[in-house]
């Protein structure tokens, strides 16, 4: 793979959005003296693996780029570029990485310089079994890892593997701190451009090479993080704000500045094709086309999306902007629900009196005396997300569809969703780079525990496809073939694609230089000042 010699960080976008009425809650609040020297981000919750070999959620991954330096980095096309080392492609089994420095900016927190020997430490743990990465599955090709001198690593893979060099994400760690079974998550050290300096359940502070200091402060309610914004106690808030709050952010242009910047995060309703009624087309087709996705991102999500088609955005090397648009149309969608009960033959013959069981599935058919067709629809209680499966409910209902949504907390709703207990639910991937996410989340075989098949999607032309780019050898020939799978899946609606949210932030009208990266990354915090 051709190495890049430059790197351009994303630029953010102003919105141009027009404003909606203003928060009649947020009254005028004082505005104490504040800190040159910190800058407060309100979050929604804390971050709680610092540790990159262990973590999973967003905001911890987030944060640990803070705090520790990889191999590789993407550029704008999410193709891999050199971080800590170049790299050479000795043979399709055998990667070559050089350090491409050992001065003073690659040094750990502790002292001791970034060498090959950190590298082969950090991920001769994560392909550990007794270690229990969760990041072992994508390095389950590492054979043998040797270094050679300080500056340089060889990688030896059990079987060729093009998409090797983009899994190579994990933050490098010290191995004398690793050899001691030293608690990163406690005491995180890597060679990042911060430094942890306190953390409790409501904050976790970092300082910065030139000393100043970044704390994220666990706010939890939207309304209050705003408030906490306008009276200096917060600095900066990315994501997670209804239309409304963001509305009368934009409307306080002497206080609050609103940037953003079009993001990657692919939204979804996902279908469970074991059940025997989802399993037919013509009823995910008919609530494809019933679904005013449009409508939804100006309305809830104040215009701060696009539409998806497939779970690459366009811009990515293997992206397309070419897949078969389910738009909103409800003639097509009753056509579809018309052509459902023609040909399943338990809805013609269905009891009025069947519905959804305590799994939410179907009892052998759902249509009453009406020709209401009952579905059962999961989602967590987080508001928005209970406030956009309710805009679902009434859509469907204009078709025939009565959707029964059932909303429980995260942990709840989450083993759920693994363990197949659903009809329909929706959920999102965010910070996507590499297409093997294509075998995780739609090969035959990954069904969970062994991926993130959640829905038992099982094609043959699909499974071929996946297979055939893995083995794929140029980069040419990957794109093609990831553009066959996304519209393969598209055809058969292995989920309903929504819209690819954006990323924005609000903040204090004296904060400069925070830029809003597309995959939602922090990195602008090491450039943020106050005035």
């Amino acid at each position: 793979m051709p190495l890049k010699n430059t790197y351009t960080r994303r630029k953010f976008v102003k919105s141009a959005l027009a404003l909606s009425p203003s928060l009649a809650l947020l009254t005028a609040c004082s505005n104490p003296a504040d800190s040159h020297t910190t800058i407060r981000m309100g979050v929604t919750s804390r971050p709680r693996i610092l540790d990159p070999r262990k973590a999973t959620d967003a905001l911890s991954s987030r944060v640990n780029r803070l705090l520790y330096q990889s191999l590789i980095d993407f550029d704008e096309q999410f193709l891999p570029i050199p971080s800590l080392a170049s790299w050479q492609v000795i043979s399709n089994q055998h990667y070559r990485f050089t350090l491409t420095s050992l001065a003073k900016n690659n040094q750990f927190h502790h002292g001791n310089p970034v060498t090959a020997n950190d590298v082969a430490a950090t991920y001769l743990s994560v392909i550990d079994k007794d270690f229990g990465s969760p990041h072992r599955g994508s390095l389950k090709h590492i054979e043998k890892i040797k270094t050679t001198g300080l500056q340089q690593v060889d990688f030896y893979l059990s079987k060729p593997d093009p998409l090797f060099v983009g899994r190579l994400v994990i933050g490098i760690l010290p191995a004398d701190l690793i050899a001691q079974n030293h608690s990163f998550v406690d005491k995180p050290t890597g060679s990042g451009p911060c430094q942890l300096v306190y953390r409790n359940e409501q904050k976790l502070v970092l300082k910065r090479q030139d000393n100043v200091r970044i704390e994220f402060v666990t706010v939890k309610d939207a309304t209050v993080r705003v408030l906490k914004l306008k009276k200096g106690e917060l600095d900066i808030i990315q994501n997670d704000l209804s239309p409304e709050l963001l509305s009368y952010c934009k409307q306080q242009p002497e206080m609050f500045k609103v940037i953003s910047n079009k993001g990657t995060g692919f939204s979804y309703i996902g279908f469970n094709f074991e059940d025997p009624l989802l399993s037919n087309i013509h009823l995910r087709k008919a609530i494809a086309y019933a679904i005013d996705r449009q409508t939804i991102i100006n309305k809830l999500f104040a215009g701060y999306g696009r539409l998806a088609g497939g779970l690459l955005v366009p811009e990515h090397w293997a992206g397309t902007s070419d897949l078969q648009d389910f738009e909103f149309n409800i003639d097509k969608a009753k056509y579809h629900l018309k052509q459902l009960f023609l040909t399943n033959s338990e809805l013609k013959s269905a009891p009025r009196s069947q519905g959804i069981n305590a799994g939410g599935h179907a009892k052998g058919g759902t249509k009453n005396s009406s020709n209401i067709l009952e579905l059962s629809f999961k989602t967590s209680s987080d508001p928005t997300r209970i406030r956009l499966a309710t805009i679902y409910q009434s859509q469907l209902a204009k078709i025939g569809i009565k959707l029964n949504i059932q909303s429980y907390d995260w942990g709840t709703f989450y083993s759920d969703i693994k363990q197949g207990r659903f009809q329909l639910y929706s959920l999102a991937w965010v910070g996507v780079k590499s297409p093997d996410i294509f075998q995780y989340v739609f090969d035959s075989k990954a069904i969970p525990p062994k991926g993130a098949n959640r829905g038992r999607y099982r094609d043959n032309i699909a499974d071929s496809l996946i297979a055939r780019a893995g083995q794929a050898n140029s980069i040419a020939e990957q794109a093609d073939l990831y553009r066959q799978l996304q519209a393969r899946l598209q055809d058969t609606l292995a989920t309903i694609p929504l819209w690819y949210e954006d990323q924005y932030a609000v903040m204090r009208s004296n904060i400069t230089g925070y830029q809003v990266y597309s995959d939602g990354r922090l990195d602008g915090l090491l450039t943020t000042m106050k005035t």
